[in-house]
């Protein structure tokens, strides 16, 4: 058994579906990760799959709601396990991704979808139900334009930050983003593929959209211009107060542990209100002491390494600290 923080994280969330414009909504569940729904002129689009085809049925639940118009594309906003493998419950559905999102399944699929089960078990409700690996129909370099009929929707693979693939679906008419991990709003971000010293410019560039209104990839959906901007500034905030702690701990030749624990004293006042803290920052730790010690390409997690990192840091084992530096 791991201990991880998730491990006894078993209470059900409640989901708000809400309406952001005309055929427009973010299905959002308290910190659990967000949906976003796009009614086009003969179809929907949907960005974000859910972790399994029968988390993803109670999305189309809610999409019945408000039209029976087929569900014709998925739009991943990046390769974790816990955003795309219920894309086979949107059955006929055209999956599309980047080209980064789609060479980092090839690269770590597998292994991610075994280290992300094992790590929060309620986030892979009916996990039986899951086929596989998820795999994209089709894969975009940058930026693509899907018009459904009328309705505009630009797919942009806006920058490296939670991940190498980030990509976030705009909807430049309505002034509408589904920003995927890129931007969390009272919600911890997951930082343990990120890239740190890219971030900021990520989120330059999520900001000169102009969004009025934006669906994070954790946290309630954002619904004018001065909350849009307050998800931006957190997000900035956490991630660049977490790499500055580690930068300065590398520079003076602090241990991973040493690092952790600085890091924990001095974010948890700030930010430790917010959902899965406690879950998040070994992993979001272990990143940024990478990373600031040169480490371009985050490591690849596993099972195993999840729980040698996570005994390493929670208990001290000074030993496995050493080990997981290395």
């Amino acid at each position: 058994m791991s201990g991880f923080a998730s491990s006894n994280d078993l209470a059900e969330k409640v989901v708000s579906f809400e309406e952001l414009g005309p055929g427009l909504y973010g299905w959002t569940a308290e910190g659990d990760p967000n949906s976003g729904i796009v009614v086009g002129d003969d179809s929907v689009l949907v960005v974000d799959a859910q972790a399994t085809p029968k988390m993803a049925a109670d999305v189309i639940a809610k999409i019945r709601t408000v039209t029976d118009k087929p569900v014709k594309h998925v739009v991943l906003s990046h390769y974790h396990a816990v955003r795309v493998l219920g894309a086979s419950g949107y059955q006929g559905a055209e999956i599309i991704a980047s080209d980064v999102t789609r060479d980092l399944i090839v690269e770590r699929g597998q292994q991610d979808m075994d280290s992300e089960i094992g790590r929060f078990p309620r986030l892979f409700r009916g996990k039986e139900s899951i086929p596989g690996l998820t795999w994209p129909h089709v894969t975009f370099h940058k930026r693509m334009t899907l018009w459904m009929g009328q309705r505009e929707v630009q797919i942009i693979h806006v920058g490296r930050s939670h991940t190498a693939g980030d990509t976030v679906v705009w909807l430049p008419k309505e002034k509408v983003c589904f920003a995927g991990d890129t931007v969390e709003f009272g919600a911890t971000p997951y930082c343990g593929d990120a890239h740190f010293t890219d971030w900021p410019s990520t989120l330059a560039a999520v900001k000169a959209l102009g969004a009025e209104k934006l669906v994070p990839g954790r946290g309630r959906s954002l619904v004018t211009r001065a909350e849009v901007e307050e998800g931006l500034a957190g997000t900035a905030a956490f991630t660049s107060d977490l790499f500055a702690i580690a930068k300065a701990g590398v520079a003076k030749g602090a241990t991973l542990k040493q690092v952790y624990d600085e890091a924990m004293g001095s974010m948890r006042p700030k930010y430790g209100s917010w959902v899965i803290f406690e879950h998040c920052m070994p992993f979001n730790v272990s990143r940024a002491y990478d990373e600031a010690k040169g480490l371009d390409r985050p490591r690849i997690w596993t099972a195993e390494r999840d729980v040698e990192m996570w005994k390493a840091l929670e208990h001290g084992d000074a030993m496995k600290s050493a080990e997981i530096e290395r």
